[in-house]
């Protein structure tokens, strides 16, 4: 051995036997780790998972026939803002003692975060050299900490079960007779998913046209997807119509418009075009801005999601692309998109960094970092926003900047994944004009030599 050779340590090179041996052992022993840790945490913070209780009362309001839009729960007076159809599903809450409830909500909100990472990674088509179970778990016990993940179930809210609803459906096979019953589910529970249903007929409509001009049948899977979805959407409508008659009709001509109810427009927690809004503008409507604003930013979400999703092979995870654009975009135009609805940003930043992975550039690198950092960050959280005092109509500019965080990686992140659909589409579009020509030769010479 010579001077300047490193000797090496066998107790690296056995941690790197057993890591490469025992991957998915070491990743559950990890998860299990962080959850333990995660679960310490929230109870000796002493969260009071307000959200759940909401559902808690919904459910019980439901099963003794009062009216679902009058009651208010909890000591915050919070009322009932979801469809009818979601007290139908909250009603098995009331079989339970509280703090049985809240084990059992906690519970079922880690196992769902395990769902969403491991539908997320089957989105992006990773992972490709260790186990995927291995790397669930060990991204599980990381995106534990972020914000979004962290606050909804530190609320007990329900964002991961209706994140699990929409990437089932949209990870199915093509031709999967139940795609789209999931999207039509988490509609019915909460309105926003049903931006996802918007997005698959419009990907439906521009592939069936494209098949209708080349001699084919307009019907495609997309739209197949689209027309489940909205069938099972109009099913929890129904189921809702028949068991609840007096709050569906409530619902459905006055409390669907009442944007208020869900909360002031402006508090920190408003992560949405009209909260940035509202702290911009230092008002508490927004009113009309907000409407051309969500107009303009919808329709570029869509036309992102769409171009993504019709660029085909020569987009690398382009349904992954398109279906965080769209998720993004139904964040952004929402009246009201709390940081909890955002745990989106977890099959975000897998698709940022599966794209840093596999083009190997430093600010892809750095993109992907910068996000998952700001995410688990907590930096919306920074500026004064004690509940009542209405702080957010005062900010500072450095205030808005930083209470703005997520809607400007939504905006940001719709920039590039509308860049990237771009010069996908551009590329398949120079690849069929080479096609063509060529096919035309070819036709023309065999026509001469059966003339000769």
């Amino acid at each position: 051995m010579t001077a300047t050779q490193p000797i090496s340590d066998p107790r690296t090179g056995a941690v790197r036997d057993l890591i490469a041996r025992r991957p998915t052992m070491l990743a559950a022993l990890a998860c299990l780790v962080s959850f333990t840790g995660f679960w310490i945490a929230q109870r000796a913070a002493h969260v009071s998972m307000i959200d759940l209780m909401v559902y808690r009362a919904e459910g019980w309001t439901m099963r003794t026939g009062r009216d679902l839009y009058a009651m208010v729960a909890t000591e915050a007076n919070l009322p009932n803002t979801y469809p009818p159809f979601a007290a139908i599903i909250f009603a098995p809450l009331t079989w339970l003692g509280v703090p049985a409830m809240r084990t059992a909500a906690t519970a079922a909100n880690l196992g769902l975060l395990v769902a969403v990472v491991h539908l997320s990674l089957r989105l992006v088509g990773r992972p490709q050299r260790v186990p995927r179970a291995a790397a669930t778990l060990a991204i599980s016990a990381v995106a534990v900490w972020c914000e979004p993940v962290w606050t909804t179930l530190r609320y007990g809210q329900i964002n991961l079960l209706l994140a699990v609803l929409v990437l089932w459906d949209l990870t199915r096979r093509a031709g999967h007779r139940w795609a789209g019953t999931g999207i039509g589910i988490a509609a019915g529970i909460k309105l926003t998913p049903a931006l996802f249903a918007v997005f698959l007929a419009l990907v439906g409509a521009a592939q069936g046209w494209r098949r209708l001009r080349s001699g084919g049948t307009v019907w495609n899977p997309a739209l197949r997807r689209a027309a489940v979805a909205s069938g099972a959407f109009a099913a929890t409508v129904t189921v809702a119509a028949v068991a609840l008659p007096r709050d569906s009709r409530d619902f459905w001509t006055r409390m669907v418009f009442a944007a208020n109810r869900v909360g002031h427009a402006e508090e920190t927690a408003n992560q949405s075009v009209r909260g940035v809004l509202a702290r911009l503008l230092h008002t508490p409507d927004p009113g009309g801005s907000w409407l051309v604003a969500a107009a303009l930013v919808g329709a570029l979400g869509l036309a992102v999601a769409v171009a993504a999703a019709l660029a085909g092979d020569r987009l690398p995870s382009g349904t992954a692309w398109a279906a965080c654009a769209c998720a993004v975009t139904a964040l952004l135009v929402s009246p009201v998109s709390w940081s909890h609805h955002w745990v989106w940003c977890v099959p975000m930043v897998l698709l940022l960094g599966s794209e840093a992975l596999r083009r190997r550039e430093p600010r892809w690198r750095v993109g992907a970092a910068l996000t998952a950092v700001l995410f688990c960050s907590f930096v919306p959280w920074a500026v004064p926003h004690t509940p009542g005092r209405r702080f957010e109509l005062h900010q500072n500019p450095g205030e808005m900047l930083l209470s703005a965080v997520y809607p400007l990686i939504g905006l940001a992140f719709l920039a590039v994944a509308g860049t990237q659909a771009v010069r996908a589409l551009r590329i398949r579009r120079e690849a069929l004009r080479a096609v063509i020509p060529a096919q035309s030769r070819g036709t023309r010479q065999d026509q001469a030599y059966a003339d000769h």
